[in-house]
């Protein structure tokens, strides 16, 4: 946990008020201070000094509503347990574990996260009297002692949305791109849906493009999510594309639908290691082989999604495979994911598969040397290469749905088209502690 203000002097793990103190110093150096005042050499500015008044009876001790508030800030940090939080607060373990079941009929308290607030208020004697909490995207509980208990008051934030454009240029990374326009990585993913079918995000270069309208969802001050994105334009290598949101998905400006047969690969956001060759030097056997696949390189537990709706032919383990999966797209065409940590929930011979439904996790079972996807296409039994497979498109819009759909890409087009004149007009901004 993180002391982010603390006001008072803190002294054996308690807040101490100055109290008395004052009262006795304050004689002592008052006339120290004016002697010091008075033989201060001109500079050439005028001072004027009151004459202070000060006597005994002025130094009695002030009303409790007069002294100043003492408090302690603190934050949830990583690895953090709210116990040891309000125990740092100076709460005994008996009153965090009192306060602790008060506060989790509120929130669940057993998945904080890192930047949560507490506010710890002190009384005259250095204990704890109130406590305050921020939790983020939620809004403040706060605690008064009542004797032997706590008297809890939650008050959830005002939740509220609002559709914005933001646009960004690319000069390291998408994710870069989108941080320094103040949004959040959400946003990142979201876009890498629409476009997945045609964008290939793992070769993005310097000055790529894009703009995004999509509503932000806010509690109080706080963001907590975007989307859906309702119109979007990419730029890749020279190339622009469009997506509008419709009823069954994103389609491009004339109604046509983005969604393909295939997805352009079966891990977001990872990076190739090894391509589609027939003839490659394997890493475990030291010989040249054919290598019918494409390998993505990803952390052990990335999960991996199936490329398009089928049935699971296969789901075992093999010894140069490791765990992988086999799936039957159509008569002609099935897909193969090797090398998997494990196997999702419900996935197993005959159980039937949506394109994007996660079906395993990446591993480095059987015969590989690092944490790794292979993932192979066959058409009638013969290797395709999966990074030059030809998509099919389902059909377009027609009729009534078109003429509704293109209403809105007039709408949505020209949001497009303003968008660098309004990045993260509603970005995250600086937190008030409370």
């Amino acid at each position: 946990m993180k002391t982010r203000r603390a006001l008072g002097e803190r002294l054996g793990g308690v807040v101490k008020r100055p109290r008395a103190y004052l009262a006795l110093a304050l004689p002592l150096a008052v006339p120290i201070i004016l002697a010091a005042v008075r033989s201060q050499p001109d500079f050439g500015a005028p001072m004027i000094l009151a004459s202070p008044l000060v006597r005994y009876d002025a130094l009695a001790r002030p009303a409790q509503a007069d002294l100043p508030e003492h408090s302690l800030l603190l934050t949830i940090e990583k690895d953090d347990t709210l116990d040891a939080v309000l125990v740092a607060g100076g709460l005994s373990r008996g009153d965090s574990a009192l306060l602790t079941r008060e506060l989790a009929k509120s929130i669940d308290v057993r998945r904080l996260r890192p930047g949560h607030l507490l506010r710890f208020h002190y009384d005259n004697l250095g204990s704890v009297d109130a406590v305050q909490m921020k939790v983020i995207g939620w809004g403040d509980i706060g605690a008064v002692r009542d004797g032997a208990a706590f008297d809890i008051t939650a008050t959830p934030a005002a939740q509220r949305s609002v559709e914005t454009a933001i646009s960004a240029t690319i000069n390291s990374s998408l994710y870069e791109a989108m941080r320094e326009r103040g949004e959040g990585p959400q946003l990142v993913q979201q876009l890498v849906d629409v476009f997945q079918w045609d964008v290939d995000f793992f070769e993005l270069q310097k000055g790529d493009s894009f703009s995004v309208v999509t509503s932000k969802h806010f509690s109080g001050n706080d963001l907590t999510g975007y989307g859906p994105v309702t119109a979007a334009r990419f730029t890749h290598k020279g190339v622009t594309y469009e997506a509008f949101r419709g009823q069954l998905g994103y389609y491009g400006r004339n109604g046509a639908p983005l969604r393909k047969q295939f997805l352009k690969a079966p891990l977001k956001f990872t990076r190739i290691t090894s391509g589609f060759s027939q003839s490659r030097f394997h890493p475990v056997l030291k010989y040249f082989r054919p290598h019918h696949g494409v390998d993505y390189g990803a952390p052990i537990g990335t999960p991996v999604m199936t490329t398009a709706d089928g049935v699971v032919v296969e789901a075992r383990y093999s010894a140069g495979e490791g765990n992988f999966i086999r799936v039957r797209h159509s008569s002609r065409v099935e897909t193969y994911y090797l090398h998997l940590s494990r196997f999702a929930k419900g996935i197993a011979r005959g159980a039937k598969v949506k394109q994007g439904d996660v079906i395993g996790y990446v591993g480095m079972t059987g015969l590989a040397t690092g944490p790794h996807l292979d993932y192979r296409v066959t058409e009638d039994g013969n290797w395709l290469n999966p990074l030059k497979l030809k998509s099919i498109t389902p059909d377009p819009l027609r009729g009534e749905s078109l003429r509704q759909f293109l209403a809105e890409v007039e709408r949505h087009g020209r949001q497009l088209s303003i968008a660098p004149n309004v990045v993260a007009s509603d970005a995250i901004q600086p937190r008030a502690l409370f």
